[in-house]
């Protein structure tokens, strides 16, 4: 079984364009892995400005099209890792993260971390892995 790659929409052109060398999801051996996406609009390839509520439903709208890019769904993610600037967004992360994972028996293992900063002005990240 070998890797394959996906591209999504417009996010995957920002990737191109910028000389970033990753793929915005991939899979192999029955897994798709998401890597770490931007609030960044994968259908116009916009940043998106707000705060971080609206940071996060984008990050989490770009997970949603990566992983059924992949041919998976949200219901098959076994992890998410979330890199934030501010611990403080916590709380507004969960609040938004708990629409997208509505049943608590089956929400994803995951991990929050605090960074220092992005090249681009954004607040927060989201990668995920899941069965394919």
């Amino acid at each position: 079984m070998g890797i394959k790659t996906y591209r999504v929409g417009k996010l995957s052109d920002g990737i191109d364009a910028r000389k970033i060398p990753l793929s915005a999801v991939t899979s192999g051996a029955g897994l798709v892995f998401v890597s770490g996406l931007p609030p960044v609009n994968h259908e116009t390839g916009d940043l998106v400005r707000g705060d971080i509520l609206v940071q996060t439903r984008q990050c989490l709208e770009n997970v949603k099209a990566a992983v059924e890019t992949a041919g998976s769904s949200m219901d098959k993610i076994l992890k998410t890792t979330i890199y934030a600037v501010n611990c403080a967004y916590f709380e507004d992360i969960n609040a938004i993260y708990a629409e997208y994972f509505p049943d608590v028996n089956k929400r994803p293992a995951r991990t929050f971390c605090t960074v220092g900063a992005w090249p681009w002005e954004f607040d927060i990240e989201i990668e995920a892995v899941a069965l394919a």
